[in-house]
């Protein structure tokens, strides 16, 4: 028996706990949080709604493999690793890039801490559910 009221709220409560995840995420290389532990409360969100609802249904909500979106994770991962070499320094080394930089000036930084940041959050992320869902098929 599925309830109304845990269904309406768990929907709510996991889309709140996806912003925060992504919140987390993008503060992480400045300040605590990072990919890891964005991807652990990410994961938490539709671990929820797989509690309140069932497996297919968090499967349906996802509409990715999750285990495709830890592939996909790892490769960014590296990539953002080996972008280093590009630049001629040694393998992980922070590369950055201003967009928008006028006349010397300070534009949108992006960098390759935050590239591997996604990354991260999404192995996590892809991973965990991956075995959540794994789990929940056998029972």
């Amino acid at each position: 028996m599925q309830s109304l009221i845990l269904t309406t709220t768990t929907r709510l409560l996991a889309a709140l706990l996806l912003m925060f995840s992504v919140y987390a995420l993008l503060r992480g290389h400045n300040l605590p949080g990072g990919g890891f532990i964005g991807g652990l409360i990410g994961a938490t969100g539709f671990i929820l709604y797989t509690i309140a609802t069932s497996e297919v249904e968090a499967r349906r909500a996802l509409r990715v493999d999750p285990s495709n979106i830890a592939v996909v994770g790892l490769g960014i991962a590296g990539l953002a690793g080996l972008s280093a070499g590009l630049a001629g320094e040694p393998f992980f080394t922070g590369q950055w890039l201003f967009l928008f930089a006028e006349d010397g000036g300070k534009g949108l930084p992006l960098s390759t801490v935050l590239v591997f940041d996604i990354g991260v959050y999404l192995a996590v992320f892809g991973g965990i559910l991956t075995l959540v869902f794994a789990l929940e098929e056998e029972i």
